[in-house]
């Protein structure tokens, strides 16, 4: 089965970890969020596709999720004896990742490209793109600070500031990468990971071109709020900022139509027949991703809830 992962963050990361460890080698493409992206120190950081590439490289920070494992911070604790800016935690070996992207990039690169060659020098088979080339910048809407950059409101203010909404700076001028929106039309299955809905998964979607693709497909998303928290990151309070109860219900219908086919926490089972009522097929399980094991066996719980799936949309 061919599937498409649309991922960001560390939630995103682990089951697109799954996934890859699940489906054979080719099988399996991760879109990932860019709207993150950002530059500090005049380097290109992209937090989420770093993410979501050491972790299937096997080199993610296994006790943050973000960054590298055996992680040093000598030249970081240079930077802040001198006086500069500490709050975004650039460790050692993750500085050489984007002192190279960003010389790559300023020698006419484009983002996918070296996306794909970091990719096989960190032994990685799946296909792993950026949602676009092109720069967005997400870009959250708060009551205290006005209008701020996401890595600024997430790592710099720790989401402190109160939400009232979200826009993507660049979204209109936006392709898609080369080769996501080929993914897309030739996948069996799209896979909606658990990631923050607002500011992981709605840049993808609004690049132009790719949503009008996705709803002609077989979607399943597995939500990020487990009865009533985000496992990580602000998601359930920037739900509930907007005057909308933090819940896996809220998830499914914040995707509405587009899906067919919704994942949700055992824990949440009581939800299922709302769900259903919204024109979404629910499928409970165990959710929470603390192993490798979890991961594989979310992701094959996941696939096989596609196949099915599949097969009952082919028999009516």
């Amino acid at each position: 089965m061919r599937v498409v992962a649309l991922a960001g963050g560390v939630g995103g990361a682990k089951l697109a970890d799954g996934l890859a460890r699940v489906l054979p080698p080719g099988d399996l493409t991760v879109v990932v969020n860019t709207g993150d992206d950002f530059d500090h120190f005049d380097l290109r950081i992209c937090p989420d596709l770093d993410t979501v590439c050491y972790t299937l490289a096997g080199i993610a920070n296994p006790e943050t999720g973000w960054g590298q494992k055996d992680e040093s911070w000598q030249a970081l604790q240079s930077i802040t004896h001198l006086g500069g800016p500490g709050w975004f935690r650039i460790g050692d070996r993750d500085l050489g990742t984007h002192l190279e992207r960003t010389r790559r990039l300023r020698s006419g690169q484009r983002l996918s490209q070296i996306t794909a060659a970091f990719c096989r020098s960190w032994g990685i088979s799946s296909q792993v793109l950026p949602m676009t080339d092109d720069r967005v910048s997400t870009i959250v809407q708060t009551v205290e600070m006005g209008d701020l950059p996401f890595q600024n409101y997430f790592v710099e203010y720790q989401c402190r500031p109160v939400v009232t909404g979200f826009r993507f700076a660049g979204i209109e001028d936006a392709r898609p990468a080369p080769g996501a929106r080929e993914a897309i039309e030739t996948a069996d299955l799209i896979v909606i990971c658990p990631s923050n809905p607002w500011v992981s998964i709605s840049p993808i979607l609004h690049v132009p071109g790719l949503r009008q693709i996705i709803e002609t497909k077989l979607v399943v998303a597995v939500s990020p709020i487990i009865h009533g928290k985000a496992v990580k990151g602000p998601a359930a309070k920037m739900y509930a900022e907007l005057g909308l109860e933090p819940s896996a219900l809220t998830v499914a219908r914040h995707y509405g139509a587009l899906l067919a086919g919704f994942v949700l926490d055992r824990t949440d089972a009581s939800l299922e027949e709302l769900i259903h009522q919204s024109g979404i097929i629910p499928y409970a399980t165990n959710t929470l991703m603390v192993t490798s094991e979890d991961r594989y066996r979310l992701a094959q719980e996941v696939v096989g809830f596609g196949e099915l799936e599949k097969r009952r949309k082919s028999e009516t």
